[in-house]
């Protein structure tokens, strides 16, 4: 018989690995799960960080309303949690989605679309192929 994993343990063993900047916050990349695509930044607490990973549904820290804020309960563009991670240093996550209509506020698909720059576009130097 397999055992069933400790939730709330594997929850708070996350919680005690990441690692929430000097406002208790963590910046959270959202990202739709098939396509890859970049819908948004958000950032989030322990609380909104333990929701998330037990409810299946994005949970936020708004920095300008100072409370938590479930993505989609009044817009009706709802995030639906299929994986999440965190980097390397545990200084932020990545949560992969299901997001149902636009991620922004402002109304577009994601919130990259408005404002789209023209950096210098960069090249590996040409070696030989030694590397």
């Amino acid at each position: 018989m397999t055992a069933i994993p400790d939730t709330d343990a594997a929850v708070q063993a996350v919680l005690d690995r990441a690692r929430f900047d000097e406002n208790g916050l963590l910046p959270a990349v959202i990202q739709q799960h098939d396509t890859r695509e970049v819908l948004m930044l958000g950032y989030m607490n322990p609380e909104s960080l333990r929701r998330t990973l037990t409810e299946g549904r994005v949970t936020f820290w708004s920095r300008s309303r100072q409370e938590l804020w479930r993505k989609g309960d009044t817009s009706g563009h709802a995030q639906y949690v299929r994986a999440a991670a965190l980097d390397c240093d545990a200084d932020t996550l990545l949560v992969q989605v299901d997001q149902v209509g636009v991620a922004c506020h402002t109304g577009t698909r994601t919130c990259f679309d408005a404002d789209v720059l023209a950096p210098a576009l960069g090249s590996q130097p040409d070696d030989g192929g030694n590397r």
